[in-house]
């Protein structure tokens, strides 16, 4: 008997799924455990494997419809078996989405238009945010070696990639806008979404407060100078330096390691740090877990690990999930101060400037120091000023005493 293949829940907030890439045809035979699609959910894109053997009947959808979880995308069954009456016809309750893009506004735009040329980059094997950035920076796939899954190229792979001969970007400007467009509508990403919905959700009903402080990193800095001459496995960055000193902090005061859950206030005695990367639609948060007592290095080196799989979306679930306390830092971007949004149903998040270099007055000398300005947004229903402030002042003293983080 031919049975359903669904759309999954493939990570814990998980409402609906874009199909990305299929990996059997129709015809195919099928084992359980194969791998039969990639599929886009609301922090990565996932592998959906499945879960009886047979032959791929039928596919429901194409690549790019979004479909609710439970919703139909194809049958497995025996060959030549005819699917069950009104099979293809129950996505139709389930109303999915097409996630193509919406045709260009023009002021005259041509009624039809001759196909882009094809490139040897739309015949290899790779992952779509490998592929779009390929696309902007003018890179030959073709000429990438890939070391995804069966020689699959991922976003890693472009690192000192070429850019494409004259002729292929040449064929990438073809397909740009023509003159005399006006807008184009972007389709939301499933990651896009969620984090509209979050902030929505953050922003509304939270009543947030923010308490900032400058820091004096000079003794951090120098610190992080003496590791380099470890070698390598000496090398840490200002952001491992700051989840050393967070999660150390977050134990002295477990107040600000919570969680406000609307009937009670969930209080963390380990410090599972989430560190907000940016990734090219949007923004993941991959977490250091018992980061209070982990070593510099090894922070350093988790975090290096999670920030590349984040950015070429291939973190799983728990990785991604479950942080008590999170980092926002916008130093590497030039940005002193900002304030972040709390990511519910944590109580607190850390927004991080800069490290700059300023005038200070130090036992009666001006001498240059190197500052950082920090700001702490709060849930005011689960975190008090006075305790928020306690927490900060403590966060100061690592940060400018860094022997502390590991005496």
């Amino acid at each position: 008997m031919a049975t359903k293949v669904v759309m999954e829940a493939l990570s814990p907030t998980m409402e609906e799924g874009r199909l990305v890439e299929w990996k059997k045809n129709e015809g195919d035979a099928v084992a359980a455990g194969d791998v039969l699609a990639e599929v886009e959910t609301d922090k990565a894109v996932m592998e959906l494997v499945a879960r009886s053997a047979g032959t791929l009947i039928k596919r429901v959808v194409d690549v790019g419809t979004t479909l609710p979880v439970g919703g139909i995308l194809a049958w497995l069954g025996a060959k030549g078996e005819a699917i069950p009456d009104g099979g293809p016809a129950a996505n139709a309750a389930a109303a999915p989405l097409a996630a193509t893009a919406v045709p260009v506004a023009a002021a005259s735009a041509p009624s039809t238009q001759n196909p882009a040329p094809s490139t040897s980059s739309d015949r290899v094997k790779a992952s779509p945010l490998a592929r779009k950035i390929a696309t902007e920076k003018g890179l030959d796939l073709g000429r990438v070696q890939g070391s995804g899954p069966s020689g699959r190229v991922v976003l890693r792979d472009l690192d000192g990639a070429s850019a494409q001969s004259p002729a292929a970007m040449a064929a990438s400007r073809a397909s740009m806008p023509a003159p005399g467009v006006v807008f184009e509508d972007i389709p939301l990403s499933q990651l896009r979404k969620t984090i509209a919905k979050r902030l929505a959700q953050s922003l509304g009903p939270i009543p947030t407060f923010y308490l900032t402080m400058d820091v004096d990193m000079t003794r951090s800095a120098e610190a992080r100078e003496a590791l380099k001459a470890l070698g390598p496995e000496g090398k840490v960055s200002f952001n491992d330096i700051l989840i050393k000193a967070v999660a150390t902090a977050l134990i002295q005061h477990p107040a600000c390691n919570a969680w406000w859950m609307d009937d009670r206030i969930r209080v963390w005695h380990r410090a599972d740090i989430g560190m907000a990367v940016a990734i090219t639609d949007g923004l993941i948060t991959p977490v250091i877990r018992n980061a209070e007592q982990k070593s510099l290095r090894e922070i350093s080196a988790e975090s290096r690990d999670l920030a590349a799989r984040a950015r070429d979306r291939k973190l799983k679930p728990e990785e991604y999930t479950g942080s008590t306390f999170s980092i926002s830092n916008l130093g590497m971007f030039d940005i002193e101060h900002f304030t972040a949004i709390i990511n519910p149903p944590e109580a607190g998040i850390l927004a991080v400037g800069k490290v700059r270099e300023e005038p200070a007055v130090v036992n009666g000398q001006v001498v240059v120091r190197q500052k950082m300005r920090m700001t702490m947004s709060c849930d005011h229903r689960a975190i008090d000023g006075a305790t928020g402030a306690a927490f900060l002042k403590t966060l100061k003293t690592l940060l400018e005493n860094p022997l502390a983080l590991v005496w």
